[in-house]
């Protein structure tokens, strides 16, 4: 036989009964590409590049020593000559690579060139462009075949690559003497002492990270119960307002049902937050969570960025791209600004979401995605789809669910717990110990009204750590906005709170900001002195026409409900 004459229907066999595949005579896995990319992507990013590099080439060498043999055993050649030559044509049939029209194998004088490579495809997608070869596997496969036939070591390596940007990959193959030392880093790849070494300094750098974040989360958790001590919230939320518990309920009993849901509420509320908690929660939690901001990206790059696209399909697309959809494969994938997308993508989307499958930007392929969608927003999609500007059927179809997120100023009752968490998370960060607040700050807080809702509680906190002179947060230390914020008028019981009792407590605020001064406090209000005093008087405060009346006095009266 000769290596011309491999085919397909030859070499694999399908056992569709006991569900095994083999590949000339080997049992044989089917992994796709992108999955081999992953792996590639953690090995890098928890081991280091180097030793990657070295697990990946060897695993390769021992992969295609095996199949050379099996190659051997299982055919007639007409010749050694072509049995080393079905090397190339066993791995293009396996869709490594592509070899170039007329190009011989590695060992050639003129070495073997490829047009395309997966390998160096996921590098550029997991990577970027490199600044060395990136065939890390498709070498070892080669050299493994290639030493079982020659019966001594043949290692390949790259002159050039796809993955650095050129035009394609180059690879030659020589006996180590024949290398000599002009690669021999590279060649150390291939070397067993190389993959102890590469492994041992990634596992010592893996524990010492453990150990610091074990730390660091430690440090964490005991600020945070010392600081709010009763904080036993599901999700890891705050939520002692019956608002937020109820909404923290309904969100938990959604986790583990896969259905759609649109997550509403004002910019900073949680929305993100309590979306990610869903999916930690429900049966996708090992999957990938991928959240996009749909407003922050046009129209043409956002079809891309969540479809994907082919190669060549417009200007600066020089490889396949998986899209969000794609990547979040047996995961969840946020869809956050979702009122910002255009009506033209609307619909696409909306395609999306009934079909379950995507098409990447030019490509007329359908291709099946296993994906639960959020959506949020902080607009009334009901009047945008009044006004025409968001689709009635989208709508309805991102909302079978819909989880509104209270503002800040609507859960009064978690604004203290929520703010000491926030502050010991500070304190912590930026090692400063401030371990609460006095009684005049706590209630400046509860008086303002947080319109940038949690992240501006957050960088208050921030503020107050930076400024705090002692070992709490003062009144002193807040922004002028919040210490000159008013009670604002609150419904107790249900109840709204009576007329006299809000001007009562309105007034005593206006008197504490000015420290006590009936003059300037009745210029402010636009009321004459006598008509303040007066009404002091009936609040039982003085008895005198020119008092002085403590902040502390004040706040304890305008606090006492």
């Amino acid at each position: 036989m000769r290596a011309d004459d491999l085919d397909h229907k030859e070499l694999l066999e399908l056992d569709l009964e006991g569900g095994t595949i083999f590949f000339a005579g080997q049992r044989a896995l089917l992994l796709d590409a992108v999955a081999m990319g992953l792996l590639r992507k953690y090995l890098v990013e928890n081991f280091g590049l180097s030793a990657a590099r070295t697990v990946l080439t060897q695993f390769g060498f021992a992969h295609r020593w095996r199949m050379a043999e099996a190659m051997r055993a299982g055919f007639q050649w007409d010749s050694e000559a072509d049995w080393r030559c079905a090397c190339a044509r066993i791995h293009a049939m396996a869709g490594l690579f592509q070899v170039e029209s007329g190009s011989k194998d590695p060992i050639s004088a003129g070495g073997m060139m490829l047009v395309a490579s997966y390998e160096a495809e996921q590098h550029l997608l997991h990577f970027g462009q490199s600044d060395s070869p990136t065939c890390w596997t498709i070498c070892g496969l080669i050299s493994g075949y290639l030493s079982q036939a020659a019966d001594e070591e043949i290692y390949v390596l790259e002159d050039r690559c796809m993955g650095q940007g050129d035009a394609g990959c180059h690879l030659r193959g020589r006996t180590g003497k024949e290398w000599g030392d002009e690669r021999a880093e590279e060649l150390g790849s291939y070397g067993t002492e190389r993959l102890k070494d590469c492994l041992q300094v990634s596992l010592q750098w893996v524990t010492e990270t453990l150990k610091l974040a074990q730390r660091r989360l430690k440090d964490h958790c005991l600020a945070l119960v010392q600081a709010e001590p009763a904080l036993k919230e599901p999700l890891g939320m705050v939520a002692k307002s019956p608002t937020m518990r109820r909404l923290v309920d309904l969100a938990q009993r959604l986790a583990k049902v896969d259905c759609t849901i649109l997550i509403t509420g004002e910019s900073g509320t949680g929305k993100e937050r309590i979306a990610r908690r869903i999916h930690d929660q429900s049966s996708r939690a090992l999957g990938p969570f991928i959240a996009v901001n749909c407003g922050a990206i046009t129209e043409t790059l956002l079809e891309s960025e969540l479809f994907g696209h082919a190669h060549g399909a417009f200007t600066g697309a020089n490889h396949d791209r998986p899209g969000l959809f794609e990547a979040a494969h047996k995961g969840t994938l946020l869809l956050d600004e979702i009122g910002e997308v255009s009506p033209g993508m609307q619909v696409k989307l909306l395609r999306v979401l009934q079909e379950r499958e995507v098409r990447r930007v030019g490509e007329n392929k359908m291709r099946p995605v296993d994906v639960r969608v959020l959506a949020a927003t902080n607009l009334d999609l009901a009047q945008a789809m009044g006004v025409g500007t968001f689709r009635q059927d989208l709508y309805y179809r991102l909302s079978v669910v819909n989880l509104h997120m209270p503002p800040l100023r609507e859960r009064m009752e978690d604004i203290l717990p929520l703010a000491r968490v926030l502050l010991a998370g500070s304190a912590l960060r930026m090692k400063h110990k401030v371990s609460g607040f006095a009684p005049a700050a706590a209630q400046q807080l509860l008086c303002y009204g947080w319109p940038g809702n949690v992240p501006e509680l957050e960088n208050t906190m921030e503020r107050a750590i930076a400024l705090a002179a002692g070992n709490r947060m003062e009144l002193e230390d807040l922004p002028d906005e919040i210490r000159s914020a008013v009670p604002r008028p609150v419904a107790t019981m249900g109840l709204v709170q009576p007329l006299d009792e809000v001007d009562k407590k309105y007034i005593l605020a206006a008197l504490a900001l000015n420290g006590g001064n009936l003059t300037h406090t009745a210029r402010q209000l636009e009321i004459g002195a006598v008509t303040l005093y007066r009404k002091l008087k009936s609040y039982g405060l003085t008895s005198y026409p020119r008092v002085t009346i403590s902040a502390q006095m004040i706040g304890k009266e305008v606090f006492r409900a």
